[in-house]
């Protein structure tokens, strides 16, 4: 008969993690708030562009950021007496309220094909405009359309600028700083070219709000690869690397979430399990923080961690320390995970376990973490169809073959596969995500592959393929981690 205190923790492990997977529609809240230290320079309120691949906090700091509560929170752990006194209004993203100050996708692709044209529109003078529609700046919004937004905007530069200087002085007098929030920028158009142009219009105001004024800032959370395909030819372009921060995790900041989540859960698993670890928990703002050990240190979170796990991923150490090699199968080429991916395998390992391994005397079984690794993939790639489905496509076409291989290859599965035809299909659809830069060069598309982590190259120049990707499209490797039948 399993241990009780065995069934317990693994009960913890499912319910703590239950809005893992849900991050984007999950509102973040006091008790589960985790601050990694990687990611104070993010919040500075001077940072104008936050780079973070899918599930890396973009959109959870940008909702806890517009959280009076949060976003003090998030100062007093951070040390940041600046951020306490700034006011966030959301000038793009998911949470614009029920009336929002920007445009709709549907909007804005009707507005693309104004741009360039008679009024000599720009995609700068739409970001302004909706600069100015967060400001409430009276002439602009008793306008009833987007399109005369924008072209007041353009033909009134005096105008923006005065509203600007008033917005600007009204927030010093209050000695507050006034950032304006851009977020879920993903989706703004099918097509990669208008999104570049976009970004890149939206990246001038910003930093130009940086250099010209004292209390106004942007704050842009974006895709690191939507970040270095937007040209940026305006004046002052390379201060915009200076003003930028990455949403990063390693190791120690993924475990220690884990454990900040089973630590914070509403129930008397929870005490049990802050009781079973190294050091003292202490209350503070309404959460329970964990000991720096269970933090930030390696071998204390190892020795934590095999209290859950055991220490290999088998009989003996030949298949792995459990503790180092779910985070290795999880990263994509580039080394990232996000700890969404890496939340939901253990819940799903400490599901499986529950059903097929019951019995098993530690909360998560190895078998049940090799088996969730093909869950992780399968959500990671649904995840990559929704921002890149190119992307996803050109991997698909791989199915049943087995890597490494050689580029030719790739690029003769994907002319069999009909790759060209397929992938006008999916940029022609309405949730295409963002498009290749180049899409009729292989050697190009299999470049940026490389760029966004989702292909690797040997040092023989063949391709390979994380398992966070080979998995879910079943793609072979010998001696690799098999795809779960489950």
């Amino acid at each position: 008969m399993t241990d009780p205190k065995t069934l317990a923790r693994r009960n913890l492990i499912v319910e703590a993690l239950r809005g893992a997977p849900d991050a984007n529609t999950t509102t973040p809240d006091l008790h589960t708030m985790f601050t990694p230290s990687s990611h104070r320079e993010a919040l500075a309120p001077d940072v104008t562009v936050v780079r973070g691949a899918r599930g890396t906090g973009k959109t959870y700091w940008a909702k806890a950021l517009t959280d009076p509560v949060l976003r003090e929170v998030a100062a007093r752990s951070y040390i940041m007496p600046r951020l306490s006194h700034t006011e966030v209004l959301t000038a793009f993203g998911l949470n614009g309220g029920d009336e929002p100050v920007f445009p709709g996708k549907r909007a804005i692709a009707s507005l693309v094909q104004d741009f360039g044209k008679e009024d000599n529109l720009e995609p700068k003078d739409l970001w302004s405009a909706v600069v100015l529609m967060a400001l409430k700046v009276p002439q602009v919004v008793a306008l009833d359309s987007w399109i005369e937004r924008i072209r007041w905007t353009a033909r009134n530069g005096d105008a923006y600028e005065s509203a600007l200087r008033k917005a600007d002085r009204e927030a010093r007098e209050q000695n507050k700083t006034l950032i304006l929030l851009f977020d879920d920028l993903d989706h703004l158009h099918s097509e990669r070219r208008h999104i570049d142009l976009l970004l890149s219009g939206l990246f001038e105001v910003a930093l130009e709000l940086r250099l010209s004024t004292t209390a106004l800032r942007a704050k842009i959370f974006v895709r690191p690869d939507m970040y270095d395909s937007a040209p940026r030819n305006f004046a002052d372009a390379s201060k915009l690397d200076a003003n930028a921060a990455d949403l990063s995790w390693s190791r120690e900041n993924l475990y220690g979430l884990f454990f900040h989540q089973l630590g914070n859960h509403a129930s008397d698993q929870a005490k049990a399990f802050r009781d079973s670890t190294e050091g003292k928990w202490r209350f503070e703002e309404g959460r329970h923080i964990a000991p720096v050990e269970v933090l930030a240190d390696q071998k204390a979170q190892e020795r934590l961690f095999v209290t859950l796990a055991g220490p290999f991923m088998g009989t003996d150490r030949r298949k792995g320390h459990t503790y180092t090699w779910i985070p290795n199968h999880l990263q994509d080429g580039l080394g990232r995970i996000s700890p969404r991916t890496l939340l939901s395998t253990l819940r799903k390992a400490a599901q499986i376990t529950a059903e097929a391994h019951a019995t098993h005397p530690l909360p998560l079984y190895y078998e049940a973490i090799r088996e969730s690794l093909s869950h992780a993939a399968n959500t990671r790639v649904r995840e990559l169809e929704d921002d890149l489905a190119w992307a996803a496509l050109s991997i698909k076409l791989l199915s049943g073959t087995q890597v490494p291989m050689e580029p030719s290859n790739v690029q003769y599965a994907w002319s069999s596969g009909g790759f060209s035809a397929e992938l006008r299909k999916v940029l022609e659809g309405e949730k295409a995500g963002s498009g290749p830069q180049h899409p009729d060069s292989p050697v190009a598309l299999l470049a940026e592959l490389e760029t966004l982590g989702v292909v690797t190259y040997r040092t023989n120049g063949s391709v390979d393929l994380p398992d966070i990707y080979r998995l879910a499209f079943n793609i072979g490797r010998k001696g690799g981690v098999k795809r779960s039948k489950v």
